[in-house]
């Protein structure tokens, strides 16, 4: 009997035809993952480095006082470093805020913001701020028109100093307007923002049209903002007017969560939200003295608040959830 022969099924022991292929291959494989992890963890070494070196250098600031404050008290090294940093996760993570229009914003010249209020507590404010700051051409910052009361309470009206607001009065609307900045108001106001669920995206009334005269003033654009999503995002279902006269607050909430469970109903509802900044209206035509014409000045709020109002109705429709969009 002749001897047996083992005969190899492939070569290189790979057990498999073409073994020393596919080993290459895998071998191959592995190494580019290697090498994509391995970027990947350089890549975030140096956004860490980089981090690092920002945080080191804003705090030297500090030390130093190396930095500016406008006659406004306005801190954009603060504002850039800090506070908006802290609303980011909330506007990309926790909203999912969708911005449009932006390019309806000057770049480099003042403008009027004018926007729904709603949602109890002002995020929208807030979001809008982030929405102008990341997303515009050239990231302007938003100089907010505030209320007395946000003034009044303690450290908020420092940090809104801060931050760039300022009180709701025409003398500071049209100095900042007149400087080049961009300049946002929510005429509704308390009525807006403290407003029942059931009134949802149902703008009130626009005040006495202070704004337009700001803008008209100063020749300046009017750029009408649309929110949605901020409505939902504490439902309000009924205000207890007597703990809201006792702590000095013009209305106090209850939601499905607030007060029943304490702080954590303070948190908001993820809800999808979403930012449109539609065509501005140009002031700069008007005569001088054509502000102090109280039909002008109707006519130009009502445009302004109908154009918004119609812009929420176009949102609504075309969203399907009010948690996904």
């Amino acid at each position: 009997m002749p001897d047996a022969k083992v005969i190899p099924l492939c070569s290189g022991g790979s057990g498999m035809p073409g073994g020393d292929d596919a080993g290459r291959r895998r071998s191959s494989s592995n190494t580019a993952v290697g090498d994509d992890e391995r970027s990947t963890a350089g890549q975030d070494e140096v956004l860490s480095d980089e981090a690092v070196a920002e945080a080191l250098a804003f705090v030297r600031r500090r030390i130093l006082g190396d930095y500016g404050v406008d006659e406004f008290g306005f801190d954009p090294d603060l504002t850039d470093h800090v506070f908006l940093p802290m609303l980011r996760p909330l506007y990309r993570s926790w909203f999912r805020v969708e911005a449009t229009g932006l390019h309806h914003v000057p770049d480099d010249s003042g403008a009027l913001i004018v926007a729904n209020h709603s949602g109890t507590l002002p995020w929208d404010a807030l979001m809008t701020t982030v929405a102008l700051r990341d997303h515009h051409s050239v990231g302007r910052h938003l100089r907010m028109l505030g209320a007395d009361l946000v003034f009044q309470l303690p450290m908020v009206g420092t940090l809104a100093r801060k931050t760039g607001q300022t009180l709701a009065c025409n003398p500071d609307a049209e100095r900042l307007l007149g400087g080049g900045d961009l300049v946002g108001v929510w005429p509704e106001g308390f009525k807006g923002i403290g407003k029942p669920f059931s009134d949802r995206y149902k703008l009130q009334r626009f005040g006495r049209g202070g704004f337009v005269a700001a803008a008209m003033r100063t020749g300046s654009p009017i750029v009408p903002c649309s929110i949605v999503g901020a409505e939902e995002i504490y439902p309000k279902l009924a205000d207890v007017q007597p703990i809201a006269r006792l702590l000095g607050l013009p209305y106090f909430p209850v939601t499905p969560f607030f007060p029943h469970l304490g702080p954590i109903g303070t948190v908001p509802l993820p809800t999808k939200w979403y930012i449109e900044f539609g065509e501005p209206i140009d002031t700069s035509s008007y005569s001088r003295g054509a502000e102090h014409d109280p039909m002008l000045i109707f006519n130009l709020s009502d445009q302004v608040r109908e154009t918004i109002q119609q812009t929420l109705y176009r949102l609504l429709a075309q969203r399907r959830s009010v948690f996904f969009g």
